[in-house]
């Protein structure tokens, strides 16, 4: 028995057997039930150590043999297998509940398994194919049988697509800065082409307008999946060259790079976020500067930096799912999430109405919601360093509390006379209560998750320590 066997061709093989199920309670309660205990083997199985039972005997292998290559997941790598698959969980369990789950869970598992064979495949440099494939899943996921795609989808392929070969050319350079460190000529050829990769793969202004047009165009939640899971996976990907290389890792202009591309992500994202007039926009531009946030976090330095890198995991897709979920229950009320569609629902559904304004507001950084707490430790950090970034992260911040006030406004303006009423299904109701009052107590205990979190550093061999 091996890891990767466990972790990636498990949850692999499950996708394939649940594509064709369209049940939808069946198929998400066996994808949640799955993606649980994967979490909870990553927390309490060994690796590489032999777990005694009486006379039997078992050990759990770090790596998998494939093709020539390998795929190596480390006992230093088990807290962050327990998250993936704990927030994988979080996202399938609420699908069937909005009738996606048939869609959402095979192509999620799917997803999920090559994005984390590419953080565990030798050499790291096909990590690159297997991040390829995994967008290319995207595409049946986010697209529909009865309309043609559209300019988001398209669009989300062609700049993650044209991300690989930079990040691919920029891996055969390293490898010769390996052999010969002091070319300084190939280091600023590799340093730029990694640059332009992982601009694209972020989607760093001013290749982010897929963003916008995707959370438009497709349902919320599996857009929301989406917005989770790969800018994640890239910034850990990143971290990985990063932890990999001396010279980049000490670079001097590196956490000056990351800083201004993280304030200017969050600036474009919370400034064009404050003067939208479509729910779905409003979602993908917040998105954009939540990555933004990451960039400042990692600009901080090696310990604090990381840290803070790590403890916007899981207020992040927190607020993520319900918000997405929220406004897919309202998408399916009307054809659009322009203003003009959705103004007075909040009469008629209160509680996705609430759960996207509070979700808004916690990515926002609004005391007492998860992101709070993350985000003033953020703010303190480079009101130290760099002040003038910290009075960029304040715009950005209020600009994403003006598009909620305004969302707010427009859900709450029924014609006079409406009565109000609560049209939720019961478990729509259950996961919107569940996860608004997981915002209030992460946001009013942040200490709670704070020990696990402030691990999963030590996955990285030489930024961790």
């Amino acid at each position: 028995m091996n890891a990767p066997a466990i972790w990636i061709f498990l949850p692999f093989g499950l996708a394939l057997i649940l594509w064709p199920l369209r049940n939808e309670r069946l198929s998400a309660g066996l994808a949640s039930g799955i993606t649980f205990l994967l979490a909870l083997a990553a927390w309490l199985l060994p690796i590489d150590t032999a777990m005694s039972a009486g006379s039997l005997s078992i050990k759990i292998t770090s790596s998998f043999d494939i093709l020539g290559r390998q795929l190596v997941l480390t006992s230093a790598d088990r807290l962050l297998l327990a998250l993936i698959y704990a927030t994988t969980c979080f996202w399938f369990a609420a699908s069937a509940s909005i009738k996606i789950a048939h869609k959402l869970i095979p192509f999620g598992l799917g997803i999920t398994a090559l994005l984390v064979a590419s953080l565990s495949v030798e050499p790291f440099l096909y990590a690159a194919l297997l991040i390829e494939m995994a967008i290319l899943l995207t595409i049946p996921l986010l697209s529909s049988a009865d309309r043609s795609p559209g300019r988001g989808l398209f669009r989300f392929l062609i700049f993650q697509t044209l991300a690989m070969p930079f990040i691919l050319f920029s891996g055969w350079l390293l490898a010769g800065i390996e052999a010969n460190p002091g070319d300084l000529t190939l280091v600023l050829q590799a340093a730029i082409l990694l640059g332009l990769g992982f601009t694209f793969l972020l989607a760093i202004v001013p290749f982010h307008t897929w963003i916008p047009l995707l959370t438009e165009e497709s349902l919320p939640y599996l857009v929301g999946f989406i917005l989770w899971i790969f800018p994640t996976t890239a910034l850990l990907f990143g971290l990985g060259f990063m932890d990999r290389y001396t010279w980049l890792r000490t670079a001097p202009q590196l956490p000056n790079l990351l800083a201004i591309a993280g304030s200017l992500m969050l600036v474009t994202g919370g400034i064009l976020a404050a003067f939208q007039r479509h729910l779905g926009r409003l979602l993908g531009f917040a998105v954009i500067a939540e990555s933004g946030f990451s960039l400042l976090a990692l600009s901080l330095g090696e310990a604090t930096g990381l840290n803070l890198f790590f403890l916007l995991f899981v207020p992040r897709v927190l607020s993520l799912g319900i918000w997405s979920f929220s406004l897919s229950i309202l998408k399916k009320q009307t054809s659009s999430l322009h203003f003009g569609e959705v103004k007075g629902l909040g009469r008629t559904w209160p509680a996705a109405a609430y759960g996207a304004i509070l979700a808004n507001l916690s990515l926002a950084g609004v005391p007492l919601l998860a992101c709070f707490p993350i985000r003033q430790a953020l703010w303190e950090g480079l009101a130290r360093q760099t002040p003038g970034i910290a009075l960029l992260m304040l715009i950005g911040s209020l600009g994403l509390v003006t598009g909620a006030l305004r969302s707010l406004a427009v859900l709450s303006m029924a014609t006079e006379g409406t009565p109000w009423a609560v049209r939720e299904s019961w478990s729509q109701r259950i996961f919107l209560a569940l996860g608004t009052l997981a915002l209030f107590i992460l946001g009013l205990f942040p200490q709670w998750a704070t020990p696990i979190l402030t691990r999963l550093p030590s996955v990285f061999e030489h930024l961790g320590h």
